[in-house]
């Protein structure tokens, strides 16, 4: 695991001053509701003999608008004071204003002017401004209790809905869409196609063609039209279809499972961003991706790292999408990120991990009330704001009712009985995992908790076969830490990926529920004379984040494989000493979790693999 540390930050933030007298926005995000569409101005209304209040909308985004009033006194006397009452439907609201004082009453809402702007000359006019948030457009326009008899500025109604698509040139991995044209008085600018609800792609002609899809998979469209002021239309009616195919190994990896850790770390030091998935060419070879972590304190699910999770801002070059993240948008980060994946690769399951080595020490309180544990984690995972972006959880609990960073005294139930809690709250329509020990050694850890018994809740287990061996024992002997099966000179009988799976089939749990874990880094010493493994040493090797540790993609160009050991590569350059997987390693993994009837393959973690994914292409070839 890194040692990056995210930068210092201040826990508010500054938003940027609008246009006008002194117009501070604060705390916007906390009240905006996102909303599917943006619509119409007010309508004119009727006449008043003095003054008249005219409605503007002066810009929306995808969360909110900026409103403003405008008096303006048409009559030959001064007026003293201003009141300007309008109702809005259900669902949207003013959140903040500037230069008048407004209220509400449920749906109706009333402004009043400030002691220095309520004065207004004949034929002058003075406005106030609001951000709202909501679909719906000002009705019942009273000014001082008459009439406002103001026109909308721009005076322009949203765009009908478009024709419901049709589809055509459908394929394994595309299909055409076409749809009728959408009205408006003022002309339709551009369209947003809509995939499963979320926005794929904005077109200004009636036709698109979505490529990159699964095969065999089924998807539904729609599309909304935008005007020239870029308000939204009504969604049109969906059209759902299933892509050709599907058979024999159409599915990244066959019909098995290739699960990569996505760390929120590792948007600092080590520069890795949701989009490397895609830049990298994983995204389109993987199945799933576990986002570690999120913490487990006083026997609850809790966030990891805020920063990173929801709240960090993507510049347009650093987004999946290639659009940039607003200051006002109400979620941002890799939870962001992560959602405008899956639109993208709608194949990709995405679990929540909680715990990992450093934050484990919450899960034996957890143990002692399961079902107020499920409870905290169900309402985390499926909070509104990001519940779409996940499709289950992962619990890495390391290690129960043995000892990791912290010793555990829970009892070999726990486990078994913490699975059966979460399962029960997050339903069959959620995946439940856990990434477990592989410590096979008579009486270790997988001896200590009945995991034959909470495999029954688990979908399935992510076992973790590397980290045998390491620096820890900083004067060796060295010794790979991700071996495949035993050898003649082992440092201890029972540490191998091979013995791992014999011990957990042999307790019950089925084969296609264990997957085989492969590390994407390498484990070294340095003061090492000897190149074959058993030699002694004197202590860690250098490591660009800690000593001892240090990333595939490093590894493979200052210190390449010499030989191989137990199905992994070891590799001796000047005194230093390292062990790592190759990708002709990992094929040689993949072969043998097949004959072993597992369920697939998952590693820790994308950021160690190189530019263009090689391992990640290793294991999805590997597992065809």
């Amino acid at each position: 695991m890194s040692t990056d540390t995210p930068p210092r930050r201040s826990r508010f933030r500054w938003i940027p001053l609008r246009s006008g007298r002194s117009k501070v926005i604060a705390g916007l995000t906390a009240l905006a509701v996102p909303f599917a569409a943006m619509v119409g101005l007010a309508t004119p209304a009727a006449a008043a003999t003095s003054a008249t209040a005219t409605y503007t909308k002066k810009s929306d985004w995808s969360s909110g608008f900026e409103g403003q009033w405008t008096v303006k006194n048409t009559g030959t006397t001064a007026l003293s004071s201003w009141t300007i009452e309008w109702d809005y439907p259900a669902g949207t609201r003013v959140n903040s204003a500037w230069d008048a004082t407004v209220t509400n009453s449920g749906n109706s809402w009333t402004a009043k002017n400030l002691g220095w702007n309520g004065s207004i000359a004949p034929g002058a006019s003075v406005s106030f401004g609001f951000n709202g948030s909501g679909p719906g457009a000002p009705s019942g326009c009273k000014l001082n209790g008459a009439s406002c008899d103001g026109s909308t500025v721009p005076g322009d109604n949203p765009p009908s809905a478009p024709g419901t698509p049709t589809t055509s040139d459908v394929t394994n991995t595309s299909v055409k869409l076409s749809w009728s044209a959408a009205t408006d008085d003022k002309g339709v600018k551009n369209y947003d196609v809509l995939r499963n609800g979320a926005k794929i792609a904005t077109v200004t002609d009636t036709t698109y063609t979505n490529t990159g899809l699964t095969a065999g998979t089924d998807y539904t469209y729609a599309v909304q039209a935008r005007d020239t002021i870029d308000q939204l239309g009504p969604v049109s009616g969906s059209v759902s279809v299933r892509t050709t195919g599907g058979g024999g190994g159409e599915q990244p990896g066959g019909d098995k499972i290739n699960l990569g850790y996505f760390t929120n770390w590792g948007v600092y030091g080590r520069n890795y961003h949701v989009k490397n998935l895609v830049t990298s060419g994983s995204a389109a070879k993987i199945t799933h991706i576990n986002y570690a972590f999120g913490n487990v304190q006083n026997g609850k699910c809790t966030i990891g790292d805020s920063y990173a999770d929801y709240d960090k801002a993507y510049t347009a070059d650093q987004s999946v999408d290639g659009k940039a993240d607003t200051w006002d948008q109400p979620l941002r980060g890799n939870f962001n990120q992560l959602r405008k994946l899956k639109a993208q690769y709608p194949h990709i399951k995405i679990l929540w991990s909680f715990g990992g080595w450093t934050w484990s020490g919450g899960f034996p309180q957890a143990a002692q009330n399961p079902a107020a544990f499920a409870q905290s984690c169900y309402d985390l995972v499926e909070d509104p704001r990001w519940a779409d972006v996940f499709d289950g959880i992962d619990l890495d609990w390391e290690y129960p009712n043995a000892c990791g960073l912290t010793c555990d005294t829970s009892g070999p139930a726990a486990l078994k009985n913490l699975a059966s809690a979460v399962k029960t709250k997050f339903g069959a329509g959620n995946l439940v995992t856990a990434a477990i020990t592989a410590d096979g050694s008579a009486g270790g850890k997988i001896d200590a908790a009945d995991y034959a018994g909470a495999a029954q809740s688990f979908d399935w287990y992510n076992v973790m076969t590397y980290d045998f061996f390491g620096a820890w024992a900083a004067k060796g002997p060295t010794a790979p830490h991700s071996p495949l099966t035993p050898y003649t000179g082992i440092p201890q009988e029972g540490f191998t990926s091979a013995d791992a799976i014999a011990k957990l089939k042999a307790k019950g749990v089925p084969a296609k529920k264990l997957l085989l874990g492969i590390g994407f880094y390498g484990r070294g010493w340095t003061g090492v004379t000897q190149s074959a493994p058993g030699g002694t040493a004197t202590g860690a090797a250098p490591g660009t984040y800690e000593a001892g540790i240090e990333d595939y993609k490093v590894l493979k160009n200052t210190c390449p494989a010499t030989g191989t050991i137990a199905g992994t590569a070891y590799a001796h350059c000047g005194t230093n000493w390292w062990s790592y997987d190759t990708p002709a390693t990992i094929g040689s993994k993949m072969t043998w979790a097949k004959n072993q009837g597992l369920g697939g393959a998952f590693f820790w973690e994308f950021s160690g693999d190189t530019t263009n994914g090689e391992l990640v292409s290793a294991i999805n070839s590997g597992l065809k």
